[in-house]
């Protein structure tokens, strides 16, 4: 079988999952289930849920997964909806890598790469807003602010305006023409390609990655889960800072308000600890095979049993 992609920070996954025994561990983005397949085999006594709303994965993933099929179930969706409402239990461990396969990027036909004929971008094909519409519809003043905050482009005024005088004239038919905008408009840094950051301003609104990833932790948050390890892999600075703000918050035994003089809440809040003070990054014999995995950063955390709780 044909594996298309490249799962990052595997064996830095592996080991933050390295005393898990048991239970379920729950991986909310299966994409080709390179983390899933590894993690299976390393715990046979393990029970498997994947979840991805890219029909395309699952479909190969069912078959990759077909070895641990009596211990693996798949869900087509996104994991802030469904995540709440599984009712298998216990979950013991919990993986998000947030990053675009390397096959969606790599398939002219999905609208993610510069070279492509289509505009699309959507990770789920049903969704009904795609990058055509976000590059041909939205305001210049939405443009500038996607550019601006989620793809962190220092000329995002200039680039938004090029868009729209290109539009204009006629509609903008594919990534690769829209790659060409920025091309003209973006200077070239290094290695990588000047419209990098503007697609990835608009995969992050066309597939509300930043509102999937707070439904997440907030269903973490309001979940009772009991010496469960979660592993997050983000790939830029806006992911990144959501999920250390929140390990953070969960990690703090202190919730009295900064302001007050002596603590009253009792010192006993923390949901369990963050297992690692900075984030885990490639090494470089990974970037040497997948130069992909350059921006991801991996964050740990463990809540506590529930038994310890003295509530």
């Amino acid at each position: 079988m044909l594996i298309p992609h490249i799962p990052v920070l595997l064996d830095e996954v592996l080991e933050s999952f390295s005393e898990v025994e048991s239970g379920y561990f729950v991986d909310c983005t299966l994409g080709y289930a390179g983390h899933s397949s590894a993690i299976l085999e390393r715990h046979p006594n393990l029970k498997h849920i994947g979840i991805d709303r890219d029909q395309e994965a699952l479909d190969f993933s069912r078959k990759r997964l077909e070895p641990f099929a009596e211990r693996s179930r798949l869900y087509k969706g996104t994991f802030a909806t469904l995540l709440p409402i599984l009712t298998e239990t216990p979950i013991t461990a919990l993986l998000a890598d947030f990053g675009v396969s390397s096959l969606q990027l790599d398939k002219k036909e999905r609208g993610f790469g510069f070279r492509s004929e289509r505009l699309d971008m959507r990770m789920d094909s049903e969704a009904t807003l795609s990058a055509y519409e976000v590059v041909n519809q939205y305001s210049y003043k939405d443009l500038e602010y996607l550019f601006d905050h989620y793809g962190e482009v220092r000329l995002y005024k200039k680039l938004a305006a090029a868009i729209i005088e290109e539009r204009a004239v006629q509609p903008i038919e594919s990534a690769k023409v829209l790659s060409e905008i920025a091309l003209h408009v973006l200077p070239k840094k290094g290695k990588m390609h000047p419209a990098t950051l503007m697609f990835q301003a608009i995969r992050i609104e066309v597939n509300n990655e930043l509102g999937e990833i707070e439904g997440l932790l907030d269903a973490l948050e309001a979940m009772h889960l009991s010496d469960t390890i979660v592993t997050m892999i983000t790939f830029h600075s806006l992911e990144d800072r959501l999920v250390k703000n929140r390990f953070r918050k969960w990690a703090q035994a202190c919730i009295c308000d900064p302001q007050v003089i002596r603590c009253s809440c009792g010192r006993n809040n923390a949901r369990g600890k963050v297992l690692n003070r900075k984030p885990i990054t490639a090494s470089r014999e990974e970037l040497k095979i997948n130069p992909r995995s350059r921006s991801a950063k991996m964050r740990s955390f463990r809540f506590k049993s529930l038994s310890q709780d003295t509530v």
